[in-house]
């Protein structure tokens, strides 16, 4: 791969870099237009396809504002990554789904941990305390397709998303998500339950800190 880049994409990249990191958004092609002083899209549109070809940036045609910067390119700008903060979920019964607020906030965790899909919510709730997340606290947590016993794991249960373990065992209920709260009741893998993501750090007084 031609990891090369030439001083007009490197502005734009610092463009959308500046633009997420001021007002939690990728810029619309209208602000990477005036910030570039250029006039059409198409301009916009051929300097974008070099940064994602060359896997500075990743763009979703899903979303109008659907643009990520990927690691090298944090690693190019020589600037911390940011990850988007999706909302709020619980870490209590499972009653309510993530509330969406957007925004991307600044991390510095190892950039492998941050490749793929890769998000920040916030914890209500007090059923995983003694894994040492508590209500408030804010957690980094990665999209996966598999999943290993013991990791704690963002989990969907009936439409609603909620924090606990992932355990297996050789005896029923042999799959179970595990509250680290003994107030709580396990709740047993039925049709209803899909793991999301792992559950890799949380912040603790400006400091990521692991979770096992």
């Amino acid at each position: 791969m031609n990891t090369s880049i030439t001083k007009r994409q490197k502005d734009l990249l610092s463009i959308i870099y500046r633009y997420i990191k001021k007002s939690g958004y990728p810029p619309t092609f209208e602000e990477m237009r005036e910030a570039l002083h250029v006039s059409s899209n198409q301009s916009v549109v051929d300097l974008l396809n070099k940064l994602e070809t060359k896997a500075f940036i990743k763009r979703s045609e899903a979303a109008a504002r659907g643009m990520a910067i990927l690691p090298l390119g944090y690693k190019l700008l020589e600037r911390h990554p940011m990850v988007p903060f999706v909302g709020t979920t619980t870490a209590g019964v499972p009653l309510e789904p993530i509330e969406l607020h957007g925004g991307w906030k600044s991390v510095s965790s190892e950039a492998d941990m941050l490749s793929g899909e890769v998000f920040l919510l916030k914890i209500k709730g007090d059923s995983m305390i003694n894994a040492g997340i508590d209500d408030g606290d804010m957690v980094l947590v990665k999209g996966e397709k598999e999943f290993s016993p013991g990791w704690i794991v963002l989990a969907s249960v009936n439409g609603a998303f909620t924090i606990k373990r992932f355990v297996t065992q050789d005896k029923p209920p042999y799959m179970y998500l595990k509250p680290e709260n003994p107030s709580y009741p396990i709740v047993p893998f039925h049709d209803g339950v899909e793991l999301k993501g792992k559950v890799i750090s949380k912040m603790t007084k400006d400091t990521w800190v692991q979770l096992h």
